[in-house]
């Protein structure tokens, strides 16, 4: 009997000097968003967008100017950008349900740390449960109409209380992720991850900040193009491109742009509201703030609307580090990857990560140990597009269609002048393939560059039929559909949705 209670009162002490040490240590506010371009934060350069919260963020903050989403292997990017976020490693080596793997919230939770999540989960119920002891307001789905969003809560390690909530998407999962900030107790450091359904389409945000850009139009992207001059794998069917007629009109463009800017700045001004309610809380002086995104968008960049390619337009995306012991107002342009936050985080937490991460600690670049954690990016898109750069020069191939694409980005940033064709330049292109290659090798990556019977380069999709998807709102089908309907299939499913949800009554 002495022997038991003498071992219940060793587990007793262990238990509490583990929380004191969990105590510590600090705590984790990841801001993802969705399909937002790195050209999108004022305090980067964009003169014409109102980003105020995350232009505070980034001067106290450290931000990563050349991030990248690693490719895809759907055109569904976030599903794999997120899967390689939350397991920290590349596409070619885990899966998009995250099966198998210890998640980037799993091992927080299992190191003593409150696990919260809200907002978007595109990767299944078992990652989401295994990751997160709780969670408001979530979204598990890939895209909906953002003032009609299917929310459930996780409650005793299951899913439930569906139900659509009045509001729009990006102030309810901020709404969520304030409440927990307030309920917080304190005697654990938390995990907390808000995934933003912001700026992805449907391009509806509240009539307010869009109409703020009507009225003030940013300019066309440098590298619009009517249409893409060749078929890259993705424009034929492809859902996003769908969202806009080809050959693209420049007022389409405009006006989708305008909305795209209104999205985020709605989705600034519920950062700043989340980031005030961390001051509010007390917890901010040992809170670690990760804002990223999880890949770009083409907004008619190179006749294109969507994220389904290798420009840098698609695959860039932003990353931000804020708290303790991070450089406030300084910056990187060394490469990195969204699967290098998790060893980042690990690092910062005093927490030892899966052996198997495959990103690096970014907290060697701003404490000067490293000016670098790798030489070249590295993008493979389905079995579509394969593309390698470096510091200047920057190689996109083609495989389906035999065709390749050559940049010189030192003086074409936008990626809108070719020199694959041009003998003076066939040494890039030879070394740049030469690296490919090589990174094919080392990432297991058996896609053929070449095939015997390529299909035809050109595709013309002018005057092509289209259907608005389920989630485009009445007044979007109306503008950019000609008042076209979904399909009676999406038309259904939309129907049974609001059944499952309780959306007649939306409370």
């Amino acid at each position: 009997m002495l022997r038991v209670r003498f071992v219940t009162f060793c587990l007793a002490v262990f238990a509490a000097a583990s929380l004191a040490r969990a105590a510590d240590r600090p705590n984790v506010l990841f801001l993802f968003a969705d399909d937002q371009r790195a050209d999108t934060i004022a305090a980067h350069g964009n003169s014409r967008i109102q980003t105020p919260n995350l232009d505070a963020l980034v001067q106290r903050g450290f931000s990563f100017r050349q991030n990248y989403c690693y490719g895809s292997n759907s055109g569904a990017v976030c599903v794999p950008s997120r899967a390689m976020l939350h397991t920290g490693k590349h596409w070619l080596h885990t899966n998009n349900q995250m099966n198998g793997e210890t998640t980037m919230g799993q091992l927080f939770r299992a190191n003593g740390y409150t696990t919260f999540a809200t907002g978007k989960w595109h990767n299944g119920a078992d990652s989401i449960l295994r990751s997160f002891e709780s969670g408001r307001a979530i979204y598990m789905g890939g895209m909906s109409d953002h003032t009609e969003v299917p929310l459930q809560d996780i409650d005793g390690g299951t899913l439930g209380n569906k139900r659509i909530k009045d509001g729009f998407s990006s102030q309810l999962f901020a709404d969520a992720m304030i409440e927990f900030l307030k309920s917080h107790n304190g005697e654990q450091p938390f995990f907390a991850y808000a995934a933003f359904t912001a700026p992805h389409d449907p391009r509806n945000p509240p009539v307010p900040y869009r109409e703020m850009y009507y009225r003030n139009r940013p300019p066309l992207p440098e590298n619009f193009l009517p249409q893409h001059p060749f078929d890259n794998g993705h424009m034929v069917g492809g859902r996003d491109e769908n969202l806009g007629p080809w050959p693209r009109p420049r007022e389409m463009i405009s006006d989708q742009l305008c909305e795209y800017y209104g999205l985020v700045t709605h989705l600034d001004e519920q950062i700043g509201r989340i980031l005030a309610a961390l001051d509010s809380a007390g917890h901010a002086d040992n809170t670690i703030v990760v804002y990223a995104a999880d890949h770009g968008l083409a907004m008619g960049s190179h006749g294109l609307l969507g994220k389904q390619s290798v420009y840098e337009h698609s695959m860039k995306c932003p990353l931000i580090f804020a708290g303790p012991g991070i450089p406030a107002s300084q910056e990187s342009t060394a490469f990195t990857y969204l699967i290098d936050a998790y060893p980042t985080l690990c690092a910062l937490t005093g927490i030892e990560g899966p052996g198997a991460l495959e990103g690096h600690n970014l907290a060697d670049i701003w404490s000067s140990r490293k000016s670098s954690v790798r030489d070249a990016i590295y993008l493979p898109f389905r079995t579509v597009q394969r593309a390698v750069r470096d510091d200047r020069w920057k190689l996109i191939v083609y495989p389906e269609i035999n065709h390749m694409q050559l940049f010189d980005l030192q003086n074409d940033p936008s990626e809108m002048h070719s020199l694959a064709d041009d003998p003076a330049h066939s040494g890039h292109k030879d070394r740049l393939l030469a690296m490919l290659k090589s990174w094919q090798q080392e990432m297991g990556d058996d896609q053929p560059l070449t095939v015997a019977n390529p299909k035809p380069k050109v595709v013309d999709l002018s005057g092509r039929e289209r259907k608005p998807d389920r989630w485009q709102p009445e007044w979007i089908r109306e503008k950019y559909f000609g008042g076209v309907q979904p399909s009676t299939k999406d038309q259904e499913n939309i129907k049974k949705m609001r059944q499952e949800f309780g959306g007649a009554s939306r409370n």
